[in-house]
């Protein structure tokens, strides 16, 4: 017996590209009738090898396939491995269940990486994966690139009762089966499988190509699959090109040009190399080492392409976008200058306290990393950016009054958790429309949160500069140079007469009695005509009540007395229907704090 070739190995820039599949010939029943709600289990086990011309990179991998025919004509090469096409990719009439083993990444079918094993069902967008590897006897994690050239070995096993899929791999060298699985996911296979279907192969090639080689098979239902003979697996054929006297000459003169200029490369390299290996070289302390989510900066400086593309600057640094070159999960990193070389461990402690935060109205700190006398701080991305930029940017989009109260709301219960539920009392210090960040579906993320505090950490003590921005700070501030929770509460009253009204909290070109936003929501207010406040671009598409509710909010929020302000808690309760704001007096609320205010120090 020789080696089952998927592919030929040709390369071809159209779609669709070159196929090939190899399909046990006769049919097989994986159901016990058609009207049955069950699968049978089966078991495979096979040995392959992919190989690339010349050890380059090659594609696109391959598959073990469940089929109802072995009419594949319209497949597709490439990515789609030769069983769906563009059109037809998880489209649930397919019924067609595969196992694929891709070396190339495909960022729009969300490939994990360039070398992974995936479960698919209907198409060749994984509903699970995992990076090729497979464990050793002490539970090791090996890694094993599909694309070696050497023999492969891979176990499939599905469980029909407990609806459990198990997938093992591992290189001829490990020749017995782990026994950890590197894929073990539940999935009931019946709404997929119909009652008789093929069993085989399939593969794909296109602009990047390999030869795909199945070199042993064992197939079984309702038992384990036959183990394989590993002593008479068949050889893989090699392309060999015979040299002639002419391709020797030019062989033999090429080797000497490559002599004279090999001091030459070898200098440029080795400059090269320095210099980047100085670029993204660390001292990391011992000490540094005790704290969790900590990254190496060479893999933060690889994610950003080295701190390539700037999202913008804000009150601590410069933030860059990035990917995660091991996770692919897209990043905002952060640099913080830290200047105190004795609170820098106490500032990392603390970093490193805040990634352990879980909430989801809070950007989650994913980790960080110190170099010298900057921090980096890693932050999941955010896709619509700030709620400034939607507010008030130059390419704003008007924001509707239903996703404007769900964002109050949500930044409300993420202030609830800083001060109420964490394990410790964070005070925000710096909350405003800038540090609101919007993810995908415009939920609102409060970002920046203990920043203010840990910056601290690297001025001088007797310092009296307020980290904040100006129109969000309480007035009290002035005095005591001390931030609670009731200055958060303060700052988040502005955030509420922002979003309601669509402008900022004090804007010097205004008239003297429009200039501050809350003393001209307060005199709205004493006049009947609350409501004459809010943002002229919503029109009347907005709840009356839920409008006056964050208007007096706002207004509740900016007491001159910290002690007259409502807590976070209470103004959840406010936002969320369970407690009613009907007996409140307007004239009782005291907004404008004593001359003192006016010696605010920036």
């Amino acid at each position: 017996t020789g080696a089952l070739q998927l592919t030929n190995g040709q390369r071809t820039m159209n779609l669709p590209g070159i196929t090939g599949q190899a399909f046990y010939p006769a049919i097989l029943q994986f159901k016990k009738g058609p009207s049955a709600t069950t699968t049978r289990s089966f078991s495979t086990h096979f040995l392959f090898e992919i190989v690339s011309k010349d050890q380059k990179p090659g594609g696109h991998g391959f598959a073990f396939v469940l089929a109802p025919s072995t009419n594949f004509c319209s497949a597709s090469g490439g990515p789609f491995l030769g069983f769906v096409n563009q059109s037809n990719n998880v489209n649930p009439n397919n019924h067609i269940f595969a196992v694929e083993f891709d070396t190339v990444q495909q960022v729009d079918l969300e490939d994990r990486d360039g070398n992974h094993v995936g479960i698919d069902v209907n198409g060749v967008i994984s509903n699970t994966s995992e990076s090729a590897a497979y464990y050793t006897e002490l539970n090791k994690k090996e890694t094993v690139l599909l694309d070696s050239q050497t023999p492969i070995q891979a176990w499939i096993e599905y469980d029909g009762k407990g609806k459990q899929l198990n997938v093992t791999i591992a290189p001829l060298s490990h020749p017995l089966k782990p026994t950890r699985s590197l894929i073990s996911y539940s999935i009931d296979l019946s709404p997929i499988l119909l009652e008789h279907m093929y069993v085989g192969f399939s593969s794909g090639t296109q602009k990047l190509f390999s030869k795909h080689y199945i070199l042993a098979w064992s197939f079984t239902m309702e038992g384990k699959a036959q183990e394989l003979d590993l002593s008479r697996l068949p050889s893989v054929p090699r392309d060999r090109t015979p040299l002639g006297k002419s391709l020797k000459l030019y062989l033999y003169l090429s080797v000497a040009l490559v002599i004279i200029l090999f001091l030459i490369i070898t200098i440029s390299i080795c400059y090269w190399t320095h210099k980047k290996s100085k670029l993204t070289s660390e001292k990391v302390e011992e000490w540094e080492m005790d704290y969790p989510h900590r990254f190496p900066y060479r893999e933060l400086y690889r994610a950003t392409k080295g701190f390539k593309e700037e999202l913008g600057k804000g009150g601590f640094g410069s933030v860059y976008k990035g990917v995660l070159p091991r996770s692919g999960m897209e990043v905002a990193v952060k640099k913080v200058s830290h200047s105190s070389k004795q609170g820098i461990r106490e500032f990392v402690a603390e970093v490193s306290s805040l990634g352990r935060m879980r909430h989801r109205n809070l950007v989650q700190l994913q980790g960080w990393c110190r170099r010298g006398e900057e921090l980096l701080l890693a932050y999941e991305f955010m896709p619509k950016g700030s709620l400034d930029s939607h507010l008030f940017g130059i390419r704003r989009k008007s924001l509707s009054w239903e996703q404007r109260f769900k964002i109050v709301k949500g930044i409300a219960s993420g202030l609830l958790y800083l001060h109420e539920e964490w394990e410790q009392v964070v005070v925000h210090r710096d909350v405003k429309a800038s540090n609101v960040l919007l993810d995908g579906d415009l939920n609102g993320r409060l970002g920046d949160f203990g920043l203010s505090r840990l910056y601290e950490h690297g001025t001088n003590p007797k310092t009296t500069k307020i980290v904040g921005s100006f129109g969000y700070m309480a007035p009290e501030l002035s005095r005591t140079c001390k931030f609670t929770t009731s200055s958060d509460v303060y700052s988040y009253g502005a955030l509420l007469l922002e979003m309601a009204c669509g402008r900022r909290p004090i804007e010097p070109e205004r008239p003297c009695d429009e200039m501050i936003l809350v003393e001209l929501v307060h005199s709205l207010w004493k006049g009947g005509r609350i409501l004459d406040a809010m943002d002229n671009k919503l029109g009347n598409s907005y709840v009356v009540e839920e409008a006056e509710l964050v208007l007096k909010l706002g207004v509740l929020c900016s007491q001159a007395a910290p002690e007259s302000r409502p807590n976070m808690r209470q103004l959840t309760q406010f936002l969320n229907g369970g407690a009613s704001l009907q007996d409140l007096e307007c004239h009782n609320i005291v907004i404008q704090d004593d001359p003192g205010m006016d010696q605010l120090i920036l």
